[in-house]
């Protein structure tokens, strides 16, 4: 397990986050998360590594490539590697869950065998589809849950063994998935999804990189070949959010992160964070926060 701190730096550090979550020889660990208490929101990012996103108490918002859920306690939602994800809260409730993150060479899916061959490569693929959310109404629920309570538990043991028992229940647990997964069919549909995929990849990649410059809807989509109105259209479609109101969520979840975590000023903050008028992003940060950035620095965490 990590503490907070790490989570965070974890969750802020990239639209394609590249950090290493574990060492190379266990590629597997857990991370007990908590909105809106150590982060207001995750953007909407990808990775290289397998995410299980278990809600445990409360309720929120999960988002995986162009599906919108209302989380609640219990469900269980997996991400696959290159698949777009993020979570958000809802006004004045309170979302605990865990972040369970694996490469899927920790299963064998490197190893030249009949399973790497068979089920672990075409599910990496797209080509074996497995359910993005398992929620508590699922038949196998109750079975997907305790494999994953299991490795909780190990992890916080690590008794002599531990490492075999958490690669078991992750085994069992994706052959009871693949006992009941569809194969891929090919289609014009899938073949859009993938392309406006990569669009959307492109336009959060641009907003990492220059979230503390001007940026307009223009320039974005110009970015993706579309026009303006389209642009818009197509953005909140896909995000549940308009480009304008995102980046300005991002913005301000960037300045929250600074001001918990550093003693810059909050005009050096404000600045930094993209916003050019001091009044404004106080304004902004109170309503969204409820509070000011000043009283948010005092907070007890």
């Amino acid at each position: 397990m990590i503490n907070v701190e790490k989570a965070l730096k974890i969750q802020y550090s990239a639209y394609h986050e590249t950090k290493r979550h574990s060492d190379t020889m266990f590629a597997f660990n857990v991370y007990p998360c908590t909105i809106p208490v150590d982060f207001p929101f995750v953007p909407l990012h990808w990775q290289d590594s397998v995410e299980i996103i278990y809600i445990k108490q409360g309720d929120g918002i999960v988002q995986v490539d162009f599906e919108i859920f209302h989380a609640q306690a219990g469900d269980i939602y997996l991400v696959m590697p290159g698949h777009l994800h993020g979570m958000r809260g809802i006004l004045k409730t309170r979302m605990e869950y865990e972040n369970i993150i694996f490469d899927m060479n920790f299963l064998g899916s490197d190893n030249v065998d009949l399973c790497s061959q068979k089920y672990l490569q075409p599910v990496l693929n797209g080509k074996i589809l497995l359910p993005v959310r398992i929620s508590t109404e699922n038949p196998l629920y109750s079975q997907i849950a305790s494999y994953l309570d299991s490795c909780d538990r190990l992890s916080a043991l690590r008794t002599n063994g531990y490492e075999l028992s958490v690669k078991g229940n992750l085994m069992l647990l994706f052959s009871l998935l693949l006992q009941n997964a569809p194969e891929a069919e090919a289609s014009p549909a899938i073949d859009s999804d993938q392309k406006h995929l990569q669009k959307l990849k492109t336009v959060l990649a641009r907003i990492e990189q220059d979230f503390d410059k001007k940026l307009t809807v223009q320039e974005m989509a110009d970015e993706c070949g579309y026009s303006a109105s389209h642009f818009m259209r197509w953005f909140k479609e896909a995000t549940g959010s308009g480009f304008s109101a995102y980046l300005i969520e991002y913005r301000l979840g960037k300045a929250a992160r600074e001001i918990q975590n550093t003693n810059k000023t909050i005009l050096e903050i404000a600045e930094q964070s993209g916003f050019d008028n001091l009044s404004n992003f106080n304004r902004l940060f109170k309503k969204r926060f409820e509070m000011t950035p000043g009283q948010f620095r005092k907070q007890d965490y």
